[in-house]
């Protein structure tokens, strides 16, 4: 499990922030016990990631704005049917 996220509850559904450098093995494992949905810093910008049940989903290309990357993030998961 990871540690000390920090959670973005401003709209629903809450987002973690998953700090740049953290494994994407790590972001699995966490998921996968905490089926919590994650926004996960990369050099070249963010990615969501959301338990379904049975699997990890990754959502790539949501920016470089943690801003807009959470608000793409939750966009997405709502046309997904996952909200």
């Amino acid at each position: 499990m990871l540690d000390g996220l920090t959670y973005d509850d401003s709209e629903a559904p809450a987002i973690a922030l998953v700090p740049q450098g953290t494994s994407w093995d790590a972001v699995h494992d966490h998921i996968k016990i905490a089926h919590d949905f994650l926004l996960v810093a990369a050099a070249d910008g963010f990615a969501g990631a959301y338990w379904t049940g049975t699997e990890m989903v990754v959502l790539d290309g949501l920016g470089t704005d943690q801003d807009e990357a959470m608000d793409e993030f939750r966009e997405q998961l709502a046309q997904r049917g996952e909200l």
